[in-house]
């Protein structure tokens, strides 16, 4: 090779390193997804209802607040579990690491991450049976997220030079300076992890309501694998890491809409979801008789909350508990954090119970019983959800 190729190749490669060092700098100092933001100003910027990279911010918030109250879980938690419950924690810090499209391997990352950059406290951590697989979910709690130690920041540093890189970013970014990103709602982040309703209300009007949404969401709830053969295990070893400090474990099952319930019976899962809960159960009293302070309570089932009426039935555009009836409402959660801890918030009275071997049983053979009870007395709504899992796929919005 001659002199003057070889210095082509200098000046392409030097111009190449440049124009890439550029676009990673501006990208990781515009930083559309907020993915090495906390306590900033640009948490309070305007953004799209659809929130990218979540668990990158959010795993870097963790570390950065170090709360003493963590929340985990999928988007159910972190749309419905409040992070401003003063009636519940006082002035502790809190901050909810649920993030949308987590399965259980993406939760127990979360968790796990959690404890290693913070002393917690207390954790509430929501589970349902369809999302509890340890398939990767939509959440992409992608390697390097997590970790502990002060090589943390560093190591997070770099792995978001090397996201600056991508073209979705880079293009994102363009957006935010020439101002057309989208100014609808603000970054979970802004509210300690819990998602704006702003975006939800956004999202729901673009939708065409709760009687738009309520179709897919049954579909979306009856496709869900879980529970995978692997997970259970997979969450034992998870506690028994999470169970070797003084943290005090309250998990919980999502309180999904009775018409979910329903659909998990019409689609030959209920047996399935009945044998999931017994399962929890072992766990967690083993993980308990070992001198674990974690505790297994159930809020979903047929009972006051979880029948809000939908809109085909009571004429109504919104419900009063449920965005959709796959998404509770915030003053659900806050019953759940009551039931859960205590408090001023007046729960209804057949609104969750904890699980143990003494109450599973009974338990159960009453949900059995709800059921069979919720088919004859709601006869409307029985129909529709049959009409709905028989009937045509609806594509995603």
């Amino acid at each position: 090779m001659d002199t003057s190729s070889r210095r082509y190749l200098v000046w392409f490669f030097a111009c190449a390193f440049l124009a890439l060092a550029c676009v990673s700098a501006l990208n990781y100092r515009i930083d559309p997804y907020l993915l090495h933001q906390w306590d900033s100003p640009m948490l309070q910027r305007l953004r799209p209802t659809n929130e990218k990279l979540s668990a990158w911010g959010k795993t870097y918030a963790v570390a950065r607040y170090r709360p003493s109250i963590i929340y985990i879980g999928n988007s159910r938690t972190e749309m419905g579990l409040p992070t401003r419950a003063q009636e519940t924690f006082a002035d502790k810090s809190v901050f909810n690491s649920a993030v949308s499209g987590a399965s259980l391997g993406d939760a127990i990352q979360l968790a796990e991450h959690a404890t290693k950059v913070s002393r917690i406290e207390t954790m509430v951590w929501g589970v349902d049976a369809p999302t509890f697989s340890l398939d990767l979910g939509s959440a992409r709690v992608e390697d390097g997220l997590t970790g502990a130690g002060k090589a943390f920041f560093a190591q997070r540093a770099l792995l978001n030079l090397k996201r600056g890189l991508t073209v979705d970013m880079t293009h994102d970014s363009l957006r935010i300076l020439n101002g057309s990103f989208g100014d609808v709602c603000r970054s979970s982040l802004a509210l300690y992890g819990q998602r704006d309703e702003t975006c939800v209300i956004s999202r729901m009007q673009g939708w065409g309501g709760a009687a738009q949404a309520i179709p897919l969401r049954l579909q979306e709830f009856g496709d869900g694998e879980g529970p995978t053969p692997p997970s259970t295990p997979a969450l034992d070893a998870s506690l028994g890491k999470l169970c070797q400090g003084s943290m005090r474990l309250r998990m919980y099952i999502n309180p999904t809409h009775a018409l979910t319930m329903d659909v998990l019976h019409w689609r030959g899962k209920w047996d399935a979801m009945q044998a999931w809960q017994r399962d929890l159960v072992r766990v967690v009293e083993r993980h308990r008789n070992a001198g674990c302070d974690v505790r297994l309570y159930d809020f979903s089932g047929f009972n006051s909350v979880t029948t809000d009426p939908i809109p085909l039935a009571s004429g109504k555009p919104e419900m009063r508990y449920y965005w959709e009836v796959s998404h509770y409402r915030d003053n659900v959660g806050r019953f759940i954090l009551a039931r859960l801890f205590g408090g001023d918030v007046a729960v209804p009275d057949d609104f969750g119970i904890e699980l143990t071997s003494a109450t599973l049983d009974a338990h159960q053979a009453a949900m059995r019983a709800a059921r069979d009870r919720y088919h004859v007395e709601h006869a409307l709504e029985t129909a529709y959800v049959k009409k709905i899992l028989n009937g045509p796929r609806i594509k995603h919005f």
